[in-house]
């Protein structure tokens, strides 16, 4: 996904982030040129309108939640755990960054007032694709006998309910949760916790194995 974008590219990008924490709803293409130190012209070749650059925007922030490196050969529960763990703590950091909230904050004030395609990008570009980054691992885990389900999109979304809970709703409206490093692991560390207890294999072949009293 790095390779998709140019170092000059990535500075627009950047440029975009802070414009959306900085002025909100006030982005235009006139605006990033400025911040970015670059000409209109060039915005439009490099990501055609604003819908294509905020796409890609989001598509950015995006990147850094990662399922993490495994060998489908070799996945094990460790493996597991450590791939869940670590984009539980990507995802958590992520949704509790500045950039992360004005993004989602103008994609819902979008989607509200009918203004543009702001909210569908968000939405197709974060959580769907995130979910289709996820997604190959749990089916891998499966393949291997560490885990147990019928649908891997259920899965997700029970996972993706845990790690996130309420946190992002509610410093979307302006709660100051304190998200700090060591608070992001713990919650990543529970979550991962809870879901090996719901989807593990070994857990539900215990209980199906259990004897009745």
């Amino acid at each position: 996904m790095a390779g998709e974008w140019t170092e000059r590219q990535v500075d627009v990008l950047n440029a975009v982030l802070r414009l959306l924490v900085d002025k909100g709803d006030n982005l235009t293409m006139a605006a990033v040129a400025r911040h970015a130190s670059c000409s209109k012209e060039t915005l439009y070749k490099w990501f055609g309108d604003r819908d294509g650059l905020l796409a890609a925007t989001v598509r950015w922030q995006a990147y850094r939640v990662r399922a993490g490196n495994y060998d489908v050969q070799k996945l094990d529960a460790g493996a597991l755990r450590d791939s869940l763990d670590g984009f539980a703590v990507n995802w958590l950091s992520v949704i509790s960054s500045p950039t992360s909230l004005a993004l989602n904050r103008v994609g819902v004030a979008h989607t509200l007032s009918g203004k543009d395609n702001l909210g569908p990008i968000v939405l197709e570009n974060g959580r769907f694709a995130i979910g289709e980054r996820l997604k190959p691992l749990l089916e891998a885990a499966r393949e291997a006998g560490l885990l147990a389900f019928e649908d891997s999109e259920i899965a997700f979304q029970t996972f993706f309910g845990l790690v996130g809970r309420d946190i992002q709703i509610r410093l979307l409206l302006g709660d100051r949760l304190e998200m700090t490093e060591a608070t992001i692991a713990r919650d990543a560390a529970r979550a991962v916790q809870q879901f090996m207890a719901l989807y593990g294999a070994e857990k539900k072949r215990a209980g199906a194995d259990a004897p009745l009293n």
